[in-house]
């Protein structure tokens, strides 16, 4: 089974208008509300790709009550604690090909919720794929991911993608698969990586500090993966028009994790990931099953 854990989701409220006047009455155009959430999106794309998953982590209030009916409405599983307070809400305001964001406050998580979580995991088997996704809520210790890997008493494939703190101290712990953006590893190196060799370079940086895989992302240029037998791979990024960049990491993910459930090895997992991250990029809500492999024989993995 997957297991997708969204320590810090939120209701995003999304506006469109096509001019915004600051301290002024504006008009939207149109407006709508999405659950959102980095494992929350892992979880809604591994249901368009037909494998099933568990979303974990924490809701609370009306705004919680929202996203838990989403999930409900798409047949994905869940099992989030619940939490006292409203889960945030971030506002989003496009006016023509300007976005702006404002991110709302996370609620209270307590020390007694993060063992309701801990507690959540014990049933995990061998065998079994952990995704743990986004950022960490102010409150909670940077530490998290990493104790929420010592806890599990199975031997479960982790796959990290966050940053910061909460990166570094869960690298410790061994995860499976991680997946800093090119930005990100910069920032972990504390230095401009400014050619392929800088970055494979950092990635292996990475990669001594205890995670076994890494694949980093490279916008327009593709991606790399780095195995944990020393192998590097460089796959490119299919044809088509960036719409929409919210959520295509978290498409990758999906891709990769759909096949590693089915026991594939990371190399082909790796080659869908591409085409699902590409195919959230190229339209406007997270990729659909048809939308990914239409794409995917654009996909070409090399040997570095």
């Amino acid at each position: 089974m997957v297991y997708t854990i969204t320590l810090n989701p939120a209701l995003d409220y999304s506006i469109q208008m096509t001019e915004f006047n600051l301290g002024k009455l504006n008009l939207s155009e149109k407006a709508y509300f999405l659950g959102g959430g980095k494992g929350i999106n892992v979880s809604k794309v591994l249901k368009n790709l037909g494998v099933e998953s568990i979303a974990l982590g924490f809701l609370g209030g009306f705004t919680g009550e929202f996203i838990r009916k989403e999930l409900n409405e798409k047949s994905i599983k869940e099992e989030f604690v619940e939490v006292e307070g409203n889960t945030r809400v971030n506002l989003k305001i496009k006016n023509g090909d300007v976005e702006t964001e404002v991110a709302g406050i996370s609620p209270k998580i307590t020390e007694d919720h993060l063992k309701k979580l801990l507690n959540n995991l014990s049933k995990l088997e061998d065998g079994d794929i952990l995704v743990l996704s986004g950022s960490v809520p102010k409150g909670v210790p940077s530490n998290v991911y990493a104790e929420i890997m010592n806890s599990l008493k199975k031997d479960v494939k982790v796959i990290i993608d966050t940053r910061g703190e909460a990166f570094e101290e869960a690298l410790s712990s061994k995860p499976y698969l991680v997946k800093p953006n090119h930005h990100e590893l910069e920032e972990f190196c504390k230095k401009e990586l400014p050619n392929l060799k800088d970055i494979i370079d950092g990635a292996r940086i990475i990669q001594s500090k205890g995670a076994q895989n890494v694949i980093v992302s490279l916008g327009k240029d593709g991606s790399l993966l780095i195995t944990k037998e020393g192998d590097v791979f460089k796959g490119n990024i299919p044809k088509g028009v960036l719409k929409n960049s919210v959520g295509a990491g978290d498409s990758m993910v999906a891709g990769i994790v759909s096949k590693l459930a089915s026991g594939d090895d990371l190399v082909d997992a790796y080659k869908i990931g591409i085409s699902s991250g590409s195919a959230t990029a190229y339209s406007y809500d997270l990729c659909t099953k048809e939308e990914v492999m239409s794409l995917l024989n654009q996909i070409e993995i090399s040997k570095v």
